[in-house]
C-alpha cells in the first residue's frame, strides 16, 4: 500500500501567491482577496488525512465448462471494512487473452463503512486458461490532495478446454512399423489389399489358398495381402513468433494451427494411431505418443492449457538450433509428423524438409493467413505459394487449408491430389 500527495492543490497555491503579489505591488484589494481565498483552498487540501482503505474483495466468475465465444459474466464484489472512503477507484485484472464485450472492469464510488458495491462486466471466452489477477484500488480522500493506492491479491483462473475437433479420417504415408493397425507397408500379410503370391506352404489358411491359380495351372500357391500397421504419429504445431500473424478477421494463425492438429490428432487416435504433441517455440511442450481415451483428454487438456500453444506472443527467445535438436530426439524412428504450419518464413519449409531427411515422414497443414487487400498481403500469398510448391517438389505432402473453408474439405481434397 503506497500513500502519496495527488498535487491536486499546487496549482492554487501557485495562483495565490502571485495574486498576493501583485496585491501588494498595485495594492488592489481584490488581488489581495484572491490570494486569500486560494490560501484558504490550498489550507483545506491539508485539513484531511490520507485514506486508510480497508476494503474487501470478491470476484464471481459465471460460468461453468464455458466453450470459445462463450460471454461470461464477472461479478467484482467491493466490501468497506474501515472508514468512509469519499472516491474509490478500482479496476479489476482482465486477463490479457479474454475481450470485455459488456460493461467494464473499472468503477469509481465513495464507500461508507460496512457498505457493499458490485462491478459487473461480461468477457468472451477464448481457448485456454485465463488468469484474473489482483484488483488495483485508488482511494482518495475527501479533498482529493491525498491518495492511497494498492492491489488486492484475488487470482481466479478459469478455463476454456474445447473437445478436439472432429476430423473423420487422417491419410498417413506408407511406411515399414512394427505394431498391427491401418498404415499400408511394402511387406506382405495379413490385411485386405492384395500384395503377391507366393508358393503354398504347410500350415497356411486354406482361405489365403489362390483357388483361381489352382485350377488353371495346377500349382498350389498363397496369396499375400499388404500388411496394414499401427503408426506412431507427432503433431507439431509452428508457435514460434514468426507464425503468430493474424489473418483478414484478426485471428492469430497459430489458434488455426491449433485448430489443425487437434483435428489430425483426433482423427489419428480414432483410428487406433499412437499420437503425440510439441509445441515447436520458444515455450517447448511434449505430449509423449500413446493411444486411448485419457490420451485424448492429455491432448484436449494440453492444447488448451500450456502456454506454448496460447496465440499470444510468446515472451521468451527462440533459439531454433536447439529446440529442433531437442525435437529430433524425441522423435522415433518410425515416427510420422504432422507440422502444423502457416508457413510464413523460408525457415518452417527447412525444418520440413530436415524432418523428411532424417527418416520421418512429413506431413504439412497449413492455415492459410495471408490476405489479399493491401500489397503487402498480395507479396505474403505469393510467398507462401512458393513455400508450398518448394515442399510438394521435395516429396513432401501438404494440405493448404484455407480456414474459411471446412479442415475436412481440405484434407480431402488433399488427398485426392496425392492419388493422382
Amino acid at each position: 500500500m503506497a500513500t502519496s500527495e495527488t498535487n491536486r492543490w499546487r496549482g492554487v497555491t501557485a495562483l495565490s501567491l502571485f495574486a498576493a503579489a501583485a496585491g501588494a505591488a498595485t495594492s488592489r484589494p481584490a488581488a489581495l482577496l484572491l490570494a486569500v481565498l486560494g490560501v484558504g483552498y490550498a489550507a483545506y487540501g491539508q485539513l484531511f488525512r490520507p485514506p486508510e482503505a480497508t476494503i474487501d474483495v470478491e470476484r464471481t466468475i459465471h460460468a461453468d465448462d464455458p466453450q470459445p465465444g462463450d460471454e461470461v459474466e464477472v461479478t467484482l464484489a467491493l466490501t468497506n471494512q474501515g472508514s468512509f472512503v469519499p472516491d474509490l477507484r478500482v479496476t479489476d485484472g482482465v486477463p490479457e487473452s479474454l475481450e470485455v464485450v459488456e460493461g467494464s472492469p473499472r468503477t469509481a464510488t465513495s464507500l461508507r463503512p460496512g457498505k457493499r458495491a458490485a462491478v459487473t462486466y461480461t468477457v468472451e471466452m477464448r481457448r485456454g486458461e485465463h488468469t484474473f489477477e489482483g484488483v488495483d484500488v485508488v482511494a482518495r480522500d475527501l479533498s482529493g490532495a491525498y491518495e492511497t493506492e494498492t492491489t488486492l491479491s484475488t487470482a481466479s483462473v478459469v478455463a476454456s478446454i474445447p473437445p478436439l475437433p472432429t476430423l473423420e479420417s487422417f491419410p498417413l504415408r506408407s511406411q515399414t512399423v512394427q505394431r498391427v493397425g491401418r498404415v499400408p507397408t511394402s511387406t506382405g500379410g495379413t490385411g485386405v489389399e492384395f500384395h503377391a503370391t507366393r508358393e503354398y506352404r504347410s500350415g497356411d489358411p486354406l482361405s489365403r489358398v489362390d483357388w483361381n491359380r489352382l485350377a488353371r495351372t495346377g500349382e498350389l500357391s498363397t496369396v499375400q495381402y499388404r500388411e496394414e500397421r499401427a503408426a506412431t504419429v507427432v503433431v507439431v504445431v509452428d508457435t514460434r513468433a514468426e507464425a503468430h500473424v493474424a489473418d483478414d478477421d484478426g485471428e492469430d494463425a497459430v489458434e488455426h494451427a491449433v485448430t489443425a492438429a487437434g483435428g489430425a490428432t483426433s482423427a489419428l487416435l480414432d483410428s487406433g494411431d499412437r499420437v503425440g504433441l510439441v509445441s515447436f517455440g520458444p515455450h517447448w511442450a511434449w505430449l509423449a505418443p500413446d493411444l486411448g481415451r485419457e490420451h485424448r483428454v492429455r491432448v484436449e487438456d494440453t492444447l488448451a492449457r500450456h502456454r506454448g500453444f496460447a496465440a499470444l506472443d510468446p515472451d521468451r527467445r527462440f533459439l531454433g538450433a536447439l529446440v529442433f535438436r531437442r525435437l529430433q530426439k524425441h522423435l522415433s524412428a518410425d515416427a510420422q509428423v504432422v507440422f502444423c504450419t502457416p508457413l510464413v518464413d523460408d525457415d518452417a519449409v527447412e525444418y520440413a524438409r530436415r524432418l523428411e531427411a532424417g527418416g520421418n515422414p512429413v506431413t504439412v497443414v497449413s492455415p492459410n493467413a495471408t490476405g489479399t487487400e493491401t500489397l503487402g498481403q498480395q507479396v505474403a500469398r505469393i510467398e507462401r505459394a512458393t513455400r508450398l510448391r518448394s515442399l510438394r517438389k521435395s516429396g513432401i505432402r501438404v494440405v493448404d487449408w484455407s480456414p474459411d473453408d471446412s479442415l475436412p474439405l481440405a484434407v480431402a481434397t488433399a488427398e485426392r491430389g496425392w492419388s493422382k
